[in-house]
């Protein structure tokens, strides 16, 4: 199969990180399609950005939907993922859904231990999105800046794995989800430190999907995923355009 791994932001540095994380957890034969956004910010961070973010995903769907089984909408936030799944017929999973379900599924509470206090909350929203208020016990963060975007899972690495801890000693947290994507890949490396389980969120996604798609569903024909009708369109790119006025 092949799956989709976009990146909606403008950060090439992390949609390779994305990629070698999605390549080392995915099953023999599914093949990773990375894609970046063409336009936005290198990193989302707040509701604002967010909608930049949905708008480049969006974009990026509509030119390669018809190409992949599969898509991971990999920024946690999961920018754009309800409009995702109403415009196209392959089965879409977002960073932060596939993290905190997966955590669902191995404790009754976890909590979020993110790099940047800039991302409460807007993460804490998300939570709310999917429902999970009474799941999730904390959502840390750092207060302090780093140096780059790139970089910010090896420079605060120590004090990631302290608050997971933190979480867990004080807010009795049953699993961690390490939020954003700048983070993918951190897991194995500081999982040893932390005495529940602790989810990497594009490993989790790129697990959803391809169960996902081995399950073969239909596309809604009605409900509130069901695609839209047809309305025209102006100053949109043809791919997304086509995709509204259902010529696509």
């Amino acid at each position: 199969m092949k799956i989709l791994l976009l990146n909606p932001n403008t950060s090439e540095v992390l949609t390779t990180q994305l990629t070698e994380v999605a390549t080392r957890y995915a099953a023999v034969g599914t093949e990773i399609v990375p894609a970046t956004g063409a336009f936005g910010v290198p990193y989302i961070a707040n509701r604002a950005e967010a909608v930049i973010g949905a708008s480049a995903a969006l974009e990026i769907l509509a030119q390669q939907h018809d190409q992949v089984d599969g898509a991971i909408l990999a920024a946690f936030g999961d920018p754009g993922l309800g409009a995702a799944r109403e415009l196209f017929d392959i089965p879409i999973v977002g960073l932060a859904e596939a993290g905190m379900l997966t955590a669902c599924m191995l404790g009754k509470k976890f909590a979020i231990v993110t790099f940047s206090t800039a991302l409460g909350a807007w993460y804490q929203e998300c939570v709310e999105w999917n429902q999970l208020q009474d799941r999730c016990c904390a959502i840390r963060m750092l207060d302090q800046p780093f140096n780059s975007i790139g970089a910010v899972r090896d420079e605060k690495e120590d004090l990631l794995a302290e608050l997971a801890l933190a979480a867990v000693r004080e807010n009795g947290a049953d699993v961690i989800v390490l939020a954003g994507a700048p983070l993918s890949g951190l897991a194995d490396r500081i999982r040893h430190r932390v005495p529940v389980p602790m989810i990497d969120c594009c490993a989790a996604a790129i697990k959803q999907i391809e169960a996902l798609v081995s399950l073969n569903l239909k596309a809604p024909e009605t409900g509130t995923y069901c695609r839209p009708g047809a309305k025209d369109t102006t100053g949109l790119s043809a791919a997304l355009a086509a995709r509204i006025e259902h010529r696509s």
